[in-house]
Order: C-alpha cells, then sequence, then structure tokens
C-alpha cells in the first residue's frame, strides 16, 4: 500500500545538532504566516486534524519530540508473540502523513506489519534505517511499574522496549525527520524502515520483505541497525560498533525408544538417550578460538583493564590455550567466553506426560551459537559425531549463515570522526555479538551493516533488556538523538 500524506505546516525550533550549531528550518516555519498557520485553534478551523505525538508543539525541540515518541511507542502495544506490529505502522505513519512523506506498508500476515519511507538523494549507495518494533513479553509482576507504560521516574524513561529496540527507533525517526524537515539535497536516498518479528526471527520482518518486496533493498549500501552500544567507565567513553554476531543454530535432539511402566525401568529409554547426549555435551565444551574482528575488540577492551586481565585479552589468541584462564573467563565473564568458542545453552526438554510412563519418545532443544567462521552444516555435523552414539536424531529448527562486515567505509569513518568530535577522548572499536539481529539478512545480501547505538551506559546501571524494570536515562537519550544525526549527517550531505 502507498500513501502519500499532506504536509501540515508546524515549526521545529531546534534540529539536532546542537554541537555543530546548525539550523536547519525550512523558511516557511521561521516566516510570520507560519507561526499563524500553527495554531492549533486556526488548524482547526481550516479542517487539519493534528495528532499530538506527531506533531511538534511550539518551542518543542527534536529531543522533546523524540522522548514523546518514545514514550507512545512503548505504549503501543507489539509483544512478540504475537506482535501485532500493526499497531506501529500505524504509529509510524500518522506522523508520515502529518509530515507530508509518503510510505508504504505491508503486513506478512494478519497485524504482522512492516513500513518503510524514502527521502530521494543522489546516487551514491543508499542508508537504510532498520529498526524492529516488536517486543519480548513482560511479566508484570515482576516490574515496579506498567511494562507498557512509558512514564518517566527518577530520570529515567521506563517501558518495555525502552532499550530494546524502541528507544533507537525513536531516535532514527528523529534523524529521519530532521533529514526530511531541512530539505538539504542529500547524496544518496534515506530509508526509514520498520519491520516485524525480529524477536522470532524476523521471518514476518525483513526476511519476508527480502522475498516479497525486494525493491526497498535495491542498491543499498550501507544499513544502521541495533546491536552496538556506548559503555563510559572512569570518564574514557568507548562505541562499539557490531560488525558481525555469532550465528544462532536452534537444534531439536529426539530419542525414540520402548515403552513402559515407570516401575519397571529398562536399561536404556528414550529419556535416558536425551539425558546422556545433553551431559555429553556438557562435559565436552566446544574447543575455544579466535576470529579477527574478536581478537580486535578483546585488544581494545585490553586498554581500559587492569593488570588481572589486561595481558590476556591484548594477546588472546595466545591465552585460550591457558586452562586456567579459560575457566576464569567462564565463571567471571561468560559473555566474553562465548565469542572464544560455539556454544549450546539447553533451554527446553520433554519427556512423559504422566510420572508413571516411560514415554517413547522424548526431546530437548537447544539454542547453539556458533562464530561465523563456518557454516552450520558443519556444526551440526561435528555435534552428531560427539553425541551420535546416544541414538538421538538432530532436527534444525532454524540456522542463519555467517557474515562479517568491514570496516574501511565511509560511514564506519563517520562514526569515529563525529564521535570523536563530540565527545572529545572517546574511541571507537568494532564489535561482536553474542545474540543475533535482523542484520544478517542483509549482511548475507552484501549491505555493509552496523550495529550502533550512540547512547551511552555508565557501570552498574540497570538497564533491563529482556528483562524486568526496561529503561534508558532521558537526558543520554536525548544527547544520543542529536549524536546519531550528527554521524547520518556526515554520510548522506556531502
Amino acid at each position: 500500500m502507498l500513501r502519500l500524506g499532506y504536509p501540515v505546516p508546524r515549526e521545529l525550533s531546534t534540529i539536532a545538532n546542537r554541537h555543530s550549531q546548525e539550523l536547519l528550518v525550512h523558511a516557511f516555519r521561521k516566516s510570520l504566516l507560519g507561526k499563524i498557520l500553527l495554531s492549533l485553534p486556526l488548524a482547526a478551523l481550516l479542517g487539519l486534524t493534528l495528532m499530538p505525538a506527531a506533531t511538534a508543539q511550539i518551542g518543542q525541540s527534536l529531543e522533546d519530540e523524540a522522548v514523546v515518541w518514545l514514550q507512545e511507542l512503548i505504549r503501543t502495544d507489539t509483544v512478540n508473540p504475537p506482535g501485532n506490529e500493526t499497531r506501529a505502522v500505524e504509529y509510524f505513519s500518522a506522523i508520515f502523513d502529518a509530515e507530508g512523506i509518503a510510505y508504504e506498508t505491508a503486513e506478512s500476515a494478519p497485524g504482522r506489519g512492516n513500513i518503510w519511507a524514502r527521502i530521494e538523494g543522489g546516487d551514491e549507495p543508499a542508508l537504510i534505517l532498520l529498526q524492529h518494533t516488536d517486543v519480548v513479553p513482560a511479566d508484570e509482576q515482576y516490574w515496579t511499574i506498567d511494562p507498557l507504560s512509558g512514564d518517566i521516574r527518577d530520570g529515567y524513561i521506563l517501558g518495555r522496549g525502552a532499550r530494546d529496540m524502541k528507544g533507537l527507533g525513536a531516535i532514527q525517526l528523529a534523524t529521519f525527520l530532521s533529514l526530511h524537515r531541512s530539505g538539504v539535497e542529500l547524496n544518496r536516498d534515506v530509508i526509514f524502515l520498520a519491520t516485524a518479528d525480529e524477536e522470532a526471527g524476523g521471518f514476518f520482518g525483513v526476511g519476508w520483505l527480502i522475498d516479497n518486496r525486494p525493491e526497498i533493498f535495491d542498491d543499498v549500501g550501507f544499513v544502521l541497525n541495533e546491536g552496538g552500544g556506548a559503555s563510559q567507565d572512569e570518564g574514557e567513553v568507548v562505541f562499539g560498533v557490531e560488525v558481525t554476531q555469532k550465528v544462532p543454530v536452534w537444534l531439536r535432539l529426539t530419542a525414540v525408544d520402548t515403552p513402559g511402566h515407570g516401575s519397571s525401568p529398562r536399561p536404556e529409554s528414550s529419556v535416558t538417550r536425551i539425558v546422556e547426549a545433553l551431559y555429553t555435551l556438557q562435559q565436552n565444551p566446544f574447543p575455544p578460538r579466535v576470529i579477527g574482528p574478536v581478537a580486535d575488540y578483546f585488544a581494545g577492551l585490553a586498554l581500559d583493564m587492569g593488570p588481572e586481565w589486561a595481558p590476556f585479552y591484548n594477546n588472546i589468541e595466545q591465552a585460550i590455550e591457558d586452562p586456567d584462564f579459560m575457566a576464569r573467563l567462564h565463571q567471571q565473564r561468560p559473555g566474553h567466553n562465548s565469542l572464544v568458542r560455539d556454544t549450546c545453552s539447553m533451554t527446553r526438554m520433554n519427556g512423559s506426560n504422566k510420572i508413571n510412563v516411560i514415554p517413547p519418545d522424548a526431546w530437548a532443544e537447544l539454542d547453539c551459537r556458533i562464530l561465523p567462521d563456518k557454516p552450520s552444516e558443519q556444526f551440526i555435523a561435528e555435534l552428531d559425531e560427539l553425541i551420535g552414539f546416544t541414538g538421538v536424531e538432530i532436527e534444525t529448527i532454524m540456522a542463519f549463515t555467517p557474515a562479517i562486515s568491514q570496516t574501511n567505509t565511509r560511514l564506519f569513518q563517520a562514526i569515529e570522526s563525529v564521535t570523536q568530535e563530540l565527545h572529545p577522548g572517546s574511541r571507537v572499536q568494532a564489535a561482536v555479538s553474542t545474540g543475533f539481529t535482523d542484520s544478517h539478512f542483509t549482511r548475507d545480501l552484501g549491505i555493509v551493516s552496523y550495529g550502533f547505538n550512540p547512547l551511552i551506559t555508565v557501570p552498574g546501571e540497570h538497564t533491563g533488556v529482556h528483562g524486568n524494570d526496561e529503561q534508558v536515562p532521558e537526558a543520554r537519550f536525548r544527547r544520543a538523538v542529536s549524536d546519531y544525526y550528527a554521524i547520518v549527517r556526515n554520510v548522506v550531505i556531502d
């Protein structure tokens, strides 16, 4: 569906970047006539419908708007399952209508909405600002606030999705609208793309769009997505840019054997076969190895570490040969341990539906994540060699392909130069994610895709990602709005 919104006159007091002191304001909006037309009573007389969240109020800054957008996106229930991301599509549609921006929408299934809009520019390969609008469930009994409230408390904006990833989504919206409102000539198209289903694999979102709306990705050179982050420790700010991620390989182990009564256990059963396979897996962790981006990442981390860790991190290829170090790494820093080996987490099991029945079949599911230097088929073959003696069958539930984005690009250089200017003394380092994002889809298309979010996190700060009381600090969120715009502007305007 293609829709073209009709422009509504409005004022924007200041468009970030506040650091370069640029004011990108339409002449009409600064004129006396423009200010008169911005009167809400007059707008009503003219028959114009203005949504409070979709239109700026007089005196509002871009950061003010972004806070409201984030709050209202949090209040838009897109918990997956079931998703209902069409609700977010409707929210963005209202904003684009008010701004006079053409956009398209598509449902991959009932309620599973996706939306994209484009600001046309020059002939350079396009930039996509990619976000997913679905969020994981939240158990209200463990929260101190309604998970979908979007309320501000003690300087923090709270709610499911505040960090993953409606916060970054609101930042991307602010950048996209700023470029549109400015009217400045761009050297490339900029595409706003908000999709469904990332939290469940992206098959109703980016995966579906690649198969059914491939034109969105034609002549695209860069994608900016979630996955990276910024941290501040003892005054130093480090911006991580995710360039690759461990590849998810989700597997089901199934065993079949003779059923019977629980009072007469057999030497082997479907359940004992599953238990033996899982025990073998637990007792035989995959051997450690280091890929290039991980070595660079650990070396960057070593710059901020004391003597207990720095020598090992600075030469991680050698450190993984030390069993004592590897045991300490696994115990104290399991996330970093996961970056130097393939892993499998045992997450689900099922056997009999009655306590006194030995079942004919049993199963267990594994969330495996492999380093992106080999295909999933090779990993599954190695796993089958390890546990095949138990008689279990391995079924692949989901497996992605590996890909790594290079850093010798204009976008990566812009992240480096602009963050250094805005945060003197800061540094940028390529990062590897243990989780997965929709970037694996776009990397498979050959598109350079980075996970980047300039929102700065400080040590000990509660984030609540996929947990309780998810939140972002309002002041630093506001700063991230202008920082993100400055970086994107550096890439899309010559």
